[in-house]
């Protein structure tokens, strides 16, 4: 059964023009020589059950009686079997014979049966289940998750018996096992991030204006995969940290810069666009320079490197594009909101003095 679904899939798997080099170890069959032993026939002659077949090994492959020393003390296994020349011919069962338990001999041939049947070429076991693997490369141009998405639909249509499954192995189980232990580590990787960022500005405010193109990264890094078709790979994992970091330096210049000339007297507004127009080209100059390194690797079209290049891409240029207008309006926002709040407090030993007003000052000067 497993040599017919292996067939089926082997021939669908050919039919992709997106496939090369399939491979299926089930296809040729093995021709062993089978030695029929007939094991009542043995019993009945007084031959032990298990006998035949260590002969059998002793004559044809040899057992280890020893080992010899030349002159210089050089060691040599001595192993005894029949003679080389006759040891590989059928006939040579007929020179083996097989000791009795009333103490004589019976020739094999008295109770084999030799034929040639066919036989799988190997076994493999997974789990102690029995399976067959159908490998194949892509070809150059194609995506190996499309590829495999295709196939594995094309796998759906297979009326497979009770008890056997097609499972799917290559990238996408190597994708699985990947990110089986990534959840901790992002998490951990997120509140180190915001650590930084707390003990960098002091305070929560100015770090959520920071941490708020992340968001916009991501964003793009996912939809730069959508469009060249790119799994969410392992790789691709790396190139959306590698991507939050290069974001997070370039918020980090705008809204510092802007804190910056907000103590040094200019009002909230002025100081958000003063830092935007000076601070952009840095900025922008730092994701091209970014972009354009990473675009060689991306266009490789190599499935282990391609998505962390596109991730990086995508991320910055739509972080780039979108934190010029997000960045100063968050900013805008959650500064006033401070600004009021401070406002609202009075600093202790301050006399607050109303202003006056004209009818007050025309009473006054009568």
């Amino acid at each position: 059964i497993i040599k017919s679904i292996s067939g089926d899939l082997e021939a669908r798997v050919r039919a992709h023009p997106g496939t090369r080099e399939v491979r299926n170890p089930q296809k040729i069959e093995r021709t062993d020589l089978n030695i029929g032993l007939d094991g009542a026939k043995a019993a009945l002659l007084g031959v032990a059950p298990g006998e035949p077949r260590r002969l059998l090994r002793l004559a044809l492959v040899g057992e280890n009686a020893g080992t010899f020393r030349d002159s210089e003390g050089d060691p040599f296994p001595v192993t005894v079997r029949l003679p080389m020349d006759d040891r590989r011919q059928v006939s040579a069962l007929d020179d083996i014979y097989l000791p009795t338990a009333a103490g004589g001999s019976v020739p094999l041939g008295q109770i084999a049966d030799p034929y040639l049947e066919s036989v799988p070429p190997r076994v493999d076991r997974y789990q102690q289940q029995r399976t067959n693997a159908i490998t194949a490369f892509t070809r150059a141009g194609y995506n190996d998750n499309q590829v495999m998405n295709d196939l594995l639909a094309e796998f759906e249509e297979i009326d497979l018996p009770a008890g056997y499954e097609i499972v799917a192995g290559g990238v996408i189980q190597a994708t699985q096992e990947s990110f089986g232990g990534l959840g901790p580590i992002i998490i951990f990787a997120a509140l180190g991030m915001l650590a930084v960022l707390i003990a960098e500005f002091g305070n929560f405010r100015e770090t959520l204006v920071v941490a708020g193109v992340v968001p916009l990264g991501m964003f793009g890094g996912i939809i730069a995969l959508f469009l060249t078709g790119y799994p969410i790979s392992f790789t691709g994992v790396i190139g959306f940290v590698a991507m939050i970091g290069i974001e997070i330096k370039n918020s980090i210049l705008l809204v510092d810069f802007t804190t910056q000339l907000r103590e040094r007297g200019l009002g909230l507004r002025e100081a958000v666009e003063k830092a935007g127009e000076i601070r952009f080209l840095p900025v922008l100059l730092t994701s091209v320079t970014a972009v354009g390194g990473l675009m060689p690797l991306a266009v490789s079209g190599t499935s282990l490197y391609a998505p962390l290049a596109w991730v990086i891409i995508g991320g910055l240029v739509s972080s780039t594009i979108l934190s010029r207008i997000v960045t100063p309006v968050m900013y805008l926002l959650i500064a006033r909101r401070e600004g009021d709040a401070r406002a609202a407090v009075p600093s202790a030993g301050t006399l607050a003095v109303p202003e006056a007003t004209p009818e007050a000052t025309s009473e006054t000067a009568a």
